[in-house]
């Protein structure tokens, strides 16, 4: 089901320029992190990678990713696999100058496959994926290297809108379906933001704006900067309620 929030996610300020941007600045603090990083150091919030891992992973993701920009495929793509033996960042440098000069001129009410059912088949959900996945890599060689930079409050609410309304639905039309049952309130502190994720087993989640005075079985708050990450497992989430949708709501 495609929220109201995700149909309405350009004209609410957020659009292919503006995505675009944040890439551009997250995807520089990352590279400037995984170059100075030694290669074999582990990420600890990525388990069993090293620096040489994480860059491989963004190199590829954007290689993948670039591809319905590029094509404007209506279906999924049968991709080649990842070039064996591979220069860590002399692979990540070329996706990121690929990137650079492919976002900007694909429009963002291009027909291209999604890989979500909740969201439209146009390249801006590819824009917004791609900024998104930039700044949590960036998060994850920061924090390895303990030199966190705090990001952008509107930046996070549009991460944790991306998160429940596209990417959950991508994960349980993938992966197993949930066995999850019961809504889960998501309520942002620090501004006022709101959704309400209802789960049945078998099913692709429900998402939805949440409305004042609901009853929930679990209830999700905090500053949208920590839900966003929490939502990935990056930070821990404060939440009341039942701790199997809190799993099930998780991304990680």
């Amino acid at each position: 089901m495609t929220t109201r929030k995700q149909e309405d996610a350009v004209s609410r300020g957020w659009t292919t320029q503006r995505w675009t941007a944040v890439f551009t600045e997250q995807a520089r603090m990352f590279r400037a992190a995984v170059g100075r990083a030694d290669p074999a150091a582990p990420v600890p919030s990525c388990p069993g990678w090293t620096f040489t891992e994480l860059a491989l992973h963004v190199a590829r993701f954007l290689e993948t990713s670039l591809e319905y920009l590029r094509s404007g495929s209506p279906v999924r793509l049968k991709l080649p696999p990842a070039p064996v033996g591979a220069v860590p960042l002399e692979y990540l440098d070329a996706q990121l100058a690929a990137a650079a000069e492919v976002l900007p001129e694909v429009p963002g009410n291009r027909a291209a496959w999604t890989f979500s059912p909740a969201a439209p088949d146009l390249a801006w959900v590819w824009h917004r994926r791609i900024a998104h996945e930039l700044d949590l890599r960036r998060w994850d060689a920061q924090a390895a290297l303990r030199e966190l930079v705090a990001g952008d409050t509107d930046f996070a609410v549009d991460g944790v809108d991306e998160a429940l309304g596209t990417l959950l639905a991508a994960k349980y039309a993938t992966d197993v379906p949930p066995t999850a049952k019961g809504t889960a309130l998501v309520q942002l502190t620090d501004v006022p933001e709101a959704w309400l994720v209802r789960f049945t087993p078998g099913e692709v989640p429900e998402v939805r704006a949440a409305w004042p005075g609901e009853e929930v079985d679990l209830t999700i708050r905090g500053e949208a900067q920590l839900v966003h990450y929490g939502l990935w497992g990056r930070l821990p989430l404060r939440a009341e309620g039942d701790q199997g949708l809190l799993r099930a709501v998780r991304l990680d």
